[in-house]
């Protein structure tokens, strides 16, 4: 990010003074799709902006436009919404031969619903608005957050198996490729044949201000995990927004495909995308200890609203019918709603740490979930925890969670994406969180994504292989 760029004219003089010739303005879609456009700099000086219609927020993951978005939100008129320029993300494009920036847009357009009844903003609907949303309350409340994304991926062969399943992308480092036979967790020679693309998404992610510290081959054949420093949530988000397309474009271009779905290997561990997250208050000090250096009730209640809204949650942070079959054959992934101290079996984990730097760690996430949704959600209700003090189950720190079955237990995950987006509309927590609109317009995608799916066999390797 440029902290240092905060007006329009600071900006244009910065594109000049690197001679970037393009830029693009893009946004995140519900699905964490980059939309948007390229523009000349100089028809950029002169708009500042760009105006996309207001359907890009109404679109199923295919491309496809539920009508019952049409006839309850989104005016047929395709309205307009304007993209205003974050100045703060503006950056150089690595990949791009012309010399190109790639800025990040929030959205502004207010227009009365196809009904005629509800007035809309829609920054309601916007991921990334409904992230700043969450975090304006949060500092109301006296508190900022850092929070730190541990993310998995796959690299995969992009021809198909004579099954029609997936393929473990081949080492590229040398004439004679490295071929994963087997696992090879925390390999450092498997990783080492991917050199030339990690050495290709590293300098990019530097030249994009993406914090990663390193990675390694994680658990599962052809998977890897990247780790990111701590930061302000906002950014953090708008480094994996990024991180992802990087990685998905650097994989294109070394012959392989780079996935975040959910489950791309039945047998194999599921991708996570794990965030660690800590509180400052006013004075600096960390509302997760006490004053004794022992654990602040606080950090329970934290939890407890995580807790509360777990079955609810899981609709945005599991997004697709496909991510279920993580929950279902967990592997290792949590499989229920439960927490420990250093327990990387539970959903919610205490990780050891000196009390300055007390923090938690959210796991149910996959790596298909939407990051500006999947943060405002974990601190939205993480804040209600703490305000309404919600008090968590017992810890479960020296023995493995349980694997509840899939039900109506407390502790148990939805079944599927069906009891997700039911729990998802009951909740008073998430609607406190997204507010009534935005759940009305998700719940909407996700139905029309689900009959999507039950048309097609092929929906998850076919739609989300390169796009979630």
């Amino acid at each position: 990010m440029h902290p240092q760029l905060s007006t329009a004219s600071e900006a244009l003089a910065w594109l000049q003074a690197n001679d970037i010739r393009r830029v693009e303005l893009v946004f995140a879609d519900l699905t964490s799709v980059a939309r948007g456009k390229i523009l000349s700099r100089a028809s950029f000086a002169e708009t500042l902006g760009a105006k996309m219609p207001s359907l890009f927020l109404g679109l199923t993951v295919t491309g496809g436009e539920p009508p019952q978005v049409f006839k309850r939100i989104f005016p047929p008129m395709f309205p307009d919404m304007a993209m205003r320029p974050d100045w703060r993300t503006l950056v150089r494009d690595p990949l791009a031969t012309v010399p190109t920036a790639t800025v990040i847009c929030d959205l502004e357009a207010s227009f009365t619903a196809a009904d005629g009844h509800c007035q809309y903003q829609v920054a309601e609907l916007s991921p990334r608005q409904l992230l700043k949303r969450v975090l304006g309350r949060l500092q109301a409340a006296g508190y900022t957050a850092r929070v730190a994304p541990e993310l998995e991926f796959f690299l995969v062969h992009p021809q198909r198996n004579a099954e029609g399943g997936l393929q473990v992308a081949h080492g590229m480092s040398a004439q004679v490729p490295h071929i994963e036979s087997s696992h090879d967790l925390a390999s450092a020679e498997t990783a080492s044949s991917f050199a030339p693309f990690f050495d290709e998404l590293w300098a990019a992610c530097e030249a994009q201000g993406i914090p990663i510290t390193g990675y390694g081959h994680e658990s599962a054949l052809g998977q890897y995990e990247v780790n990111f420093a701590p930061g302000e949530p906002l950014a953090q988000a708008d480094a994996v927004f990024r991180f992802k397309r990087l990685t998905r474009e650097i994989a294109r271009r070394h012959g392989c495909l780079a996935t975040f779905m959910a489950k791309p290997y039945l047998t194999e561990p599921g991708t996570g995308l794990h965030w660690h997250i800590s509180l400052a208050d006013e004075a600096g000090g960390n509302p997760f200890t006490a004053t004794d250096s022992s654990p602040h009730p606080r950090i329970k209640h934290f939890i407890g609203g995580w807790q509360a809204s777990a079955r609810a949650s899981m609709a945005i942070l599991a997004p697709y019918a496909h991510s279920y079959v993580r929950l279902q054959r967990p592997d290792a992934s949590p499989a229920s709603v439960e927490w420990g101290y250093d327990n990387r079996t539970a959903a919610f984990r205490v990780p050891h740490s000196d009390p300055a730097n007390r923090r938690v760690e959210h796991r149910l996430p996959g790596g298909d979930a939407n990051p500006y949704l999947s943060l405002a959600l974990m601190l939205g209700a993480g804040l209600a925890g703490m305000q309404q003090e919600i008090e968590p189950r017992p810890e479960v720190s020296d023995r493995p969670a349980s694997s509840l079955a899939n039900g109506s237990e407390r502790g148990a995950l939805p079944a599927d994406l069906s009891e997700a987006l039911a729990e998802l509309q009951r909740c008073p927590i998430m609607t406190e969180v997204f507010g009534a609109p935005f759940i009305e317009l998700y719940n909407m995608i996700k139905q029309h994504e689900l009959h999507e799916q039950a048309a097609d066999a092929d929906f998850a390797i076919k739609h989300l292989l390169a796009r979630s």
